[in-house]
């Protein structure tokens, strides 16, 4: 990932957002992310799975976000931006298992689908 300093560009919302969240209420939003780790259960693969059908979202002074991001931004400490994705390793889109989140760009995630597609486990997973 690139610095911050390398981009010409102002911050966007959710950066600044996660920002503030990262400067200010840090050790409530790590609370936060392991409460939800911990309702999580563990599957075959050793993703840890939300209850819901599609990402399960969190609602954090006063904004609402997918799960996995959240837990992997606060747990990292990192205020990514839009631009960023946050990608599953294992391909479970209900995953929140930190170990299986990984920053990246939308074209890294399209390259790691298309290597599921294609050879059907990521090679860098095992």
């Amino acid at each position: 990932m690139q610095s911050k300093s390398e981009f010409p560009f102002f911050e966007d919302d959710s950066e600044a957002r996660l920002r503030t969240i990262l400067e200010n209420h840090l050790e409530e939003a790590r609370q936060r992310a392991f409460s939800l780790i911990r309702e999580a259960r563990e599957d075959e693969n050793g993703c840890l799975v939300t209850d819901t059908a599609k990402p399960r979202k969190v609602r954090f002074r006063g904004h609402q976000w997918e799960a996995y991001r959240f837990i992997h931004c606060v747990l990292n400490e990192v205020a990514a931006s839009r631009d960023h994705v946050v990608r599953h390793r294992c391909h479970e889109r209900t995953c929140i298992n930190p170990a299986h989140l990984e920053i990246g760009s939308q074209a890294d995630n399209k390259r790691d689908d298309w290597a599921n597609w294609a050879y059907g486990v990521d090679p860098d997973y095992l």
